[in-house]
């Protein structure tokens, strides 16, 4: 019979048959391993929509208002990330960062919404 060994380490495997890893520190480090790019990746979209997120949420403390487009980008807004997207019978699209939103109008101004749900 061949020998099992633990596919971080390569040290010989005793116990059940269908043990893959010697220990908990080799299971995880194998994982960690095989999931790194996509954590990253992960890691650095999370980060730019909770950047999003907390700039939305300034400069809208009262949950509706108006600022211009640069105050957004002075402050590191980035508009490529958004997690929603919400298309009024109107035909208004408001792109949303988790619960605050906001909708582009004439002259580079933007309505800052937030959505009611999540009002206290």
């Amino acid at each position: 019979m061949e020998e099992r060994t633990c596919l971080e380490c390569g040290e010989p495997l005793k116990g059940r048959a269908d043990k893959k890893f010697c220990d908990d520190a080799c299971r995880n480090s194998y994982n960690n391993r095989q999931n790194s790019d996509a954590n990253n990746y992960v890691r650095n979209v999370h980060y730019v929509l909770r950047k999003n997120r907390r700039i939305l949420e300034e400069l809208n403390p009262e949950g509706t208002t108006k600022a211009h487009r640069s105050k957004l980008v002075e402050k590191g807004f980035d508009f490529d990330y958004h997690t929603s997207m919400y298309t009024t019978k109107a035909g208004a699209t408001y792109l949303f960062c988790y619960e605050y939103g906001y909708l582009p109008i004439e002259g580079d101004m933007m309505v800052l919404v937030k959505k009611k749900e999540y009002e206290n």
